[in-house]
């Protein structure tokens, strides 16, 4: 057993939203297949070089790609994070390298999500985490979108009460009214420009350095670290996996 394979306790929890329709031909086992779609996350090799263990690597690439375009990674998402109370919310972004071989694809490419930052071409991750640091939600852009232009999406639905947390680079007026209409609190820094005044709590902000962590956790995983697949919706699903073994991660650490 590989050190990236499935726990028990993981196992048990994405088993019952994997789509389960055999038909004809008996399918390749969903667990194998999974280990073999995490051993490639973790490890950043190509899916040529899976171990046969694992089974053919088609079989594995293949389920990966119609389990993206099913959303199943969303369902598991949706599922792990659904009891999370919502007090605090976190909102950021890193940027992540391309590789060579995945800058390839035609600029018209509506998939291509690939942009040039002071790092080169880079994909640009920005999430949305609880308290805890765990992630809720997750998206890409090219690597030069300024932070703040991911904000609405991530931060809609926050729930009453939430106290949202970001670096000064959110400090805008409209972002601030988005989170109190959805009766929340904004604690951001001002930026040194502002000329209007605004409640901010140094004391509480000090919790934002729990994203910070999450972001260095989510690039243990090669696959994340650096981007080498060409679709942008490939490595978004990408992302999504590795956000859910950490959650289930901690869960099951907790537990």
């Amino acid at each position: 057993m590989s050190r990236y394979d499935l726990t028990e306790f993981e196992w048990r929890v994405i088993a019952p939203h994997l789509p389960n329709k055999p038909r004809g031909v008996p399918r390749v086992d969903d667990r194998r297949v999974l280990n073999g779609i995490f051993w490639v996350l973790r490890s950043g090799s190509p899916w040529r070089d899976l171990p046969e263990r694992y089974g053919p690597y088609t079989t594995c690439y293949n389920r990966f790609r119609r389990w993206t375009k099913a959303g199943v990674w969303d369902r598991i998402m949706d599922a792990i994070t659904e009891a999370n109370d919502g007090a605090v919310r976190m909102i950021d972004g890193t940027s992540v390298r391309v590789h060579h071989s995945a800058a390839t694809l035609k600029k018209s490419h509506p998939d291509r999500c690939l942009g040039r930052s002071r790092g080169g071409l880079t994909t640009k991750i920005h999430a949305l985490t609880d308290g805890d640091g765990l992630p809720v939600k997750l998206t890409i852009t090219p690597g030069q979108t300024h932070d703040i232009q991911a904000a609405a999406g991530l931060l809609e639905g926050i729930g009453k009460g939430s106290m949202v947390l970001a670096d000064k680079a959110y400090d805008a007026d409209w972002l601030r009214k988005m989170v109190s209409r959805q009766g929340g609190w904004a604690n951001i820094p001002p930026k040194s420009n502002r000329t209007s005044p605004i409640c901010f709590s140094p004391w509480l902000y000090k919790q934002r350095n729990l994203i910070e962590r999450f972001f260095n956790k989510l690039k243990y995983y090669r696959r994340i670290a650096t981007r080498y697949d060409k679709l942008g919706s490939t490595f978004l699903a990408m992302a999504k996996l590795a956000c859910i073994r950490l959650r289930l991660r901690h869960y099951e650490s907790t537990a």
